[in-house]
């Protein structure tokens, strides 16, 4: 299969798994504090470990430790750069971004959740790109089964805000899909410009880590529910971990 095409199936595959999680914005209409808290965990626990196993471990064995230490940072500069600017809303942290846009609060969450996604999407391109098809498929299993958490997380408080049962599957569905955007940016810039391939993993890396670090694991620690989300982190983790090596 061409690369390109494997690597834009593969993100939007890991995209889509946000509706499965969707699905049970159809039965309850309020998640669980405890839920929210270690799904976002669980999430963050994948994510992390992606960072390193998936971009970071193979970024370092392709290229120097200038040209991933330089990527690294240019992906972290990139998502504050995009948090600063780009209006968006958390339901737990507020608003960011510029203030003086005044968009409608599902807007701006959805903008959220845009900026949360593109990064994974990315990764992925990145990792067809890279010329190492199993690790790519561990990375899109990996975030696949992270996003499914996403999407309940999405969908639910927005039936709780009032939006219908198919409104909120679909809205959390559509902030799946800028995954493949990001996974056809990815890998159309690798398989252009090998070279760039491990300061491109290493970008990867520092966007996701910056999303991990400054929006998923504050939001999964609110609640006092601290030592459930780490619990759930541990897990998720761990589940990518293996995932990466029964790939290899």
């Amino acid at each position: 299969m061409d690369v390109i095409v494997a690597g834009v199936l593969g993100s939007l595959c890991a995209g889509l798994a946000t509706s499965i999680g969707a699905l049970p914005v159809f039965l309850i209409r309020k998640l669980n504090k405890h839920w929210y808290s270690a799904m976002l965990g669980l999430s963050a626990g994948i994510m992390l470990a992606a960072c390193f196993f998936s971009l970071l471990q193979p970024a370092l064995e392709k290229g120097s430790i200038v040209q991933v230490a330089t990527g690294f940072v240019l992906g972290v500069l990139f998502l504050e750069l995009v948090d600063k600017l780009i209006p968006h809303e958390h339901f737990l942290k507020g608003r960011e971004g510029i203030a003086a846009i005044r968009w409608k609060r599902v807007l701006l969450f959805i903008l959220a959740i845009t900026i949360h996604n593109f990064p994974e999407g990315l990764s992925v391109g990145v990792g067809f790109g890279s010329g190492d098809p199993w690790r790519a498929v561990a990375l899109a299993v990996g975030i696949g089964i992270q996003n499914i958490p996403e999407g309940t997380a999405v969908a639910i408080p927005l039936r709780a805000q009032g939006y219908s049962r198919l409104g909120s599957f679909w809205i959390a569905t559509l902030t799946g899909l800028v995954e493949p955007v990001g996974g056809l940016l990815g890998v159309v810039l690798v398989v252009i410009f090998h070279q760039i391939l491990p300061g491109a993993l290493a970008f990867a890396a520092g966007c996701m880590l910056y999303v991990i670090s400054g929006e998923i694991i504050p939001e999964s620690h609110s609640e006092n529910n601290g030592k459930l989300a780490t619990a759930s982190l541990i897990a998720g983790f761990l589940i990518m971990m293996v995932l990466d090596n029964v790939f290899k």
